[in-house]
C-alpha cells in the first residue's frame, strides 16, 4: 500500500440509532439538536458527518424523509461539510426503508454494511430503571434475538442503485474479518470502485473485538485484498473510541468518533457534545504532528463527486 496521506480524515457520527435519550441528555435526538451538534463538529474539524435521523418527538430511529431532508438542507447551508447518511439505518429497519431518504439525498457519503451479524445492545438496558420513553427498553432488548440483516442482495441492492444510480461513495463497514472479503467480492465484481474507504469497526458485541492485535490483522489482510486501492479508518467502540484510533493514526490511519460510537469523554465523564470528542482526537493527531483534511482534500483523497452533485 501507498503511504498513507498525512492528512487525517476525521469522520463525527453525531448520533446514531443504538444509544437510547435516556442515556445521555447531551445525545442529540431533534432535528434541530442533531443539526447544532453536526455544525459544531465540523467546526471542530470533522470534515465528515455520518448522519442518522431520529423521531422529533420520542427520538426513535426514523426513516422519515422529510425529517432526514431538513437535516442535511440546514447543516449545509451553515458548512461545507461532507455529509454521509446511513444505509444501515436500524437494526430492526428493512433494507427498503433504509434507503428512502439515501435515495432521495444523492449523498456524497453513505455507510455501507458488509454483511449480516448479530449486534447486540441489550446489555445496556440493564443499566437503566426509568426511561424517558417507553420505546427505549423494547428497542435495547430487541437485539438479544435479532439480526442486523445484510445480505449479498441487499449490498447488491445498495451498490447498484445508490453507488452506480447516484454517483455516491461509501463508508464501508467493516466489523470483523470476513467483511473484508465480502468488501472485496464486490470489488473483483466491479460493482464498488476504488478508492475504497474501508471504517474497520471494532469493539461491538457480534463482531471483532477491540483489541490492538485485532486492529493490525485487519490492516494486514485489508493490505492483502486491496493493495493501494483503499483508504481506512478506525471506530473503536465504547472506552475504545480514543485508543483505537489512536493506535489506527499512528499506523496511517483515518479516524472517526462521535456520541454514535462512544456517550463518553472519559472514564465516568459524559461527553457534553460531538465536537467535544472531535477537539479531543484533533488534539491527539497534532500531536504526533499530523494535519487534519478539510472537508475539499477529503473530497479529493477519497474522489467524492462534491456538495454539488447531492440531492438536496
Amino acid at each position: 500500500m501507498k503511504k498513507a496521506s498525512r492528512k487525517v480524515i476525521i469522520t463525527c457520527a453525531v448520533t446514531g440509532a443504538g444509544h437510547t435519550p435516556t442515556m445521555s441528555p447531551h445525545l442529540p435526538v431533534t432535528p434541530s439538536d442533531i443539526v447544532a451538534q453536526a455544525v459544531g463538529a465540523a467546526q471542530a474539524g470533522a470534515s465528515i458527518i455520518h448522519l442518522h435521523a431520529r423521531d422529533p418527538k420520542d427520538g426513535r430511529p426514523t426513516s422519515d424523509v422529510n425529517v432526514w431532508l431538513d437535516i442535511l438542507q440546514r447543516i449545509k447551508q451553515q458548512c461545507d461539510v461532507v455529509l454521509n447518511t446511513t444505509t444501515g439505518g436500524s437494526t430492526f429497519m428493512p433494507i427498503e426503508q433504509r434507503l428512502i431518504a439515501p435515495l432521495r439525498a444523492k449523498p456524497e457519503v453513505a455507510s455501507l454494511n458488509m454483511g449480516s451479524m448479530n449486534f447486540g445492545s441489550y446489555m445496556m438496558a440493564d443499566k437503566y430503571t426509568e426511561w424517558k420513553f417507553d420505546w427505549e427498553y423494547n428497542h435495547l432488548e430487541g437485539s438479544r434475538d435479532a439480526v442486523f440483516r445484510n445480505t449479498f442482495k441487499d449490498i447488491e441492492t445498495i451498490l447498484e442503485q445508490l453507488g452506480k444510480g447516484c454517483g455516491t461513495k461509501f463508508e464501508c463497514e467493516c466489523y470483523d474479518v470476513g467483511h473484508l472479503y465480502t468488501l472485496a467480492h464486490f470489488l473483483d465484481r466491479h460493482l464498488i470502485e476504488p478508492p475504497l474507504f474501508i471504517q474497520m469497526v471494532l469493539g461491538t458485541l457480534g463482531g471483532i473485538g477491540a483489541d490492538p492485535e485485532n486492529l493490525v490483522h485487519m490492516k494486514r489482510i485489508a493490505d492483502k485484498l486491496f493493495g493501494d486501492q483503499y483508504q481506512w479508518s478506525v471506530l473503536g467502540a465504547g472506552k475504545n473510541q480514543m485508543p483505537l484510533a489512536t493506535i489506527g493514526a499512528t499506523m496511517g490511519s483515518h479516524v472517526r468518533v462521535g456520541l454514535e460510537d462512544s456517550l463518553y469523554a472519559g472514564r465516568g465523564k459524559l461527553a457534553q457534545s460531538n465536537a467535544e470528542q472531535v477537539r479531543t482526537i484533533r488534539s491527539i493527531l497534532e500531536s504526533l504532528s499530523l494535519e487534519i483534511a478539510t472537508p475539499d482534500e477529503t473530497r479529493s483523497i477519497l474522489k467524492l463527486k462534491g456538495a454539488a452533485q447531492v440531492g438536496f
